[in-house]
């Protein structure tokens, strides 16, 4: 028969969980237990779990010592370690400011930079480390000692009275009100961003379709004129010609390489956005970042750059003169074919802009699906860096193919931006884009005859996936085929990150066929 146990104080949680309750036991809770937690974990603790409760740290500086979780000894050492060099001692006190920042006014200006961002830049020096721990090790809003960031599933979030609501709303207490608004999970993957793209800010929201969009929306004025490049997503492309004309915006669309073309849109229009990938969907041209940054700038016009085909391991736009920039974290930032979510950074006032638009509009990225981004970004470096190598063999084995007509990669010095690519980018990304020597059911074979790449839409993923687009994304339109350049022997190959060898043996196989 099941036992009823009554808890007198968080103590007997704080002890060792395992052994202290004996089977089928219920916890019966006082009536201030939950009110003994931290605010963050009090909020949770219906959607985190009793496990995560047991977890949650004590944000109380009088906390006894003796409990996990408080004084010295129960952040396990960390301050004390963290002492032994000069260095190490200023990120531990930075990091000790940034635990404090828990409480600190949650509407304050993102582009200062908060305790936890200057420990974030004392502690971890390279991509990889922010790619693991940034958003997380330092300042994360969710008390808990669980390494990993939890999923708050919560729709609203509650207070204690009219009055810290009053604070709330007047900056002065720290929380969040509706989902739509804000959730814990996903700040934790906001930051995450911000910190690989040396970025003040970042909003993530439910695609990358819709973070072009809610950038669009909330910073080109009704009447303003956009410069875009021919070479780019179908959808964006569409939605900009069929959605944008009816608030009276206007387009210039430009070569990708044609800086006279881009000089020309600026000099006879009031241009508000030159808004442009690189490298490109599916030819991979690139646009010298800094060169353009200047030349929208000195007419007034804001640069956003779709970064998704770089990721922020080969490329950091922002650095480079961008104002903003854009992915879909559906590819190389989640990198596993399990969810979609999309994002933008850059200077926070104009992320806030976006913000604000989607705080009304919608198009929230539910939290479970941060999760996954947030974990999928801890081997990003692993990831891209793996898929940049494949990639690159892979483009000069396919460049020495008989079969091969053209290969289109920027890592290649045959690519005609390759020069632009060494100066600006650190890696040549994943994709590789190629034209066979055969017409469309020559290809059509090819696509049909490989074992490993799953035939499918996407990329930057772990497992290969490989495409011919005239039939992918412009099977409806033979027409918008010959404007684009889709040839019907072009062939998009998202290289994952299984062995090189294996993946080559693999093409030469299909090549076999046609």
């Amino acid at each position: 028969m099941a036992t009823v146990s009554s808890l007198p104080s968080p103590a007997f949680l704080a002890a060792d969980p395992a052994a202290a309750l004996p089977s089928a036991t219920i916890l019966r809770f006082p009536p201030n237990f939950v009110r003994q937690l931290s605010t963050k974990a009090r909020r949770n603790c219906s959607n985190i779990g009793v496990a995560q409760i047991v977890a949650a740290a004590w944000s109380d500086p009088a906390r006894p010592a003796s409990l996990p979780g408080g004084g010295a000894g129960g952040r396990r050492g960390a301050s004390s370690r963290a002492a032994a060099t000069p260095a190490a001692a200023a990120a531990a006190s930075a990091a000790a400011e940034a635990r404090a920042e828990v409480g600190a006014i949650p509407n304050a200006k993102l582009g200062q930079p908060s305790a936890a961002a200057l420990a974030e830049q004392a502690l971890l020096g390279s991509d990889a480390s922010l790619a693991v721990h940034a958003g997380e090790r330092l300042g994360r809003r969710i008390a808990t000692d669980a390494i990993t960031t939890p999923v708050v599933n919560t729709s609203a979030y509650w207070f204690n009275n009219s009055q810290e609501l009053i604070d709330f709303k007047e900056g002065r207490h720290a929380s969040f009100e509706y989902g739509r608004y804000g959730n814990p999970t996903t700040e934790a993957l906001e930051k995450k961003m911000s910190a690989l793209e040396k970025a003040e800010s970042t909003v993530f929201v439910a695609s990358g379709m819709y973070a072009s969009v809610a950038m669009l929306s909330a910073l080109v004025p009704a009447g303003g004129h956009v410069v875009t490049t021919t070479d780019c997503y179908r959808k964006t492309r569409i939605y900009m010609e069929t959605e944008l004309p009816k608030r009276g915006i206007t387009m210039t669309v430009i070569r990708p390489a044609d800086m006279d073309a881009l000089q020309n849109a600026l000099d006879n229009n009031n241009v508000s956005l030159f808004f442009t990938e690189t490298p490109t969907n599916p030819f991979l041209r690139c646009i010298d970042i800094d060169l353009v940054s200047k030349m929208c700038h000195s007419k007034g016009a804001l640069l956003c750059i779709d970064s998704t085909f770089a990721s922020p391991i080969n490329q950091k736009a922002l650095t480079l003169g961008a104002d903003l920039v854009i992915h879909s974290a559906t590819k190389y930032i989640a990198g596993h074919n399990d969810v979609i979510g999309g994002c933008i950074s850059g200077r926070d006032e104009l992320v806030s802009k976006v913000r604000i638009y989607h705080h009304v509009v919608g198009g929230v990225l539910n939290p479970n699906a941060a999760y996954l981004i947030l974990r999928g970004m801890k081997t990003l470096h692993l990831r891209v860096q793996c898929q940049n190598n494949t990639a690159m063999r892979m483009a000069q084995f396919l460049e020495e193919h008989p079969k091969i007509a053209r290969v289109y990669y920027p890592g290649l010095p045959s690519h005609p931006e390759h020069h632009i690519a060494k100066s600006q980018m650190t890696g040549f990304g994943g994709v590789v884009s190629f034209e066979v020597a055969g017409d469309f059911d020559a290809t059509r074979r090819f696509i049909d005859s490989v074992k490993i790449p799953y035939h499918a839409p996407s990329f930057g993923g772990c497992e290969s996936i490989i495409d011919q687009p005239a039939i992918m994304s412009y099977w409806d339109s033979k027409e918008q085929r010959e404007i684009y350049g889709i040839k019907d022997n072009l062939i998009r190959f998202s290289i994952g990150v299984e062995d090189f060898e294996d993946l080559k043996n693999d093409v030469v196989q299909a090549l076999d066929k046609i």
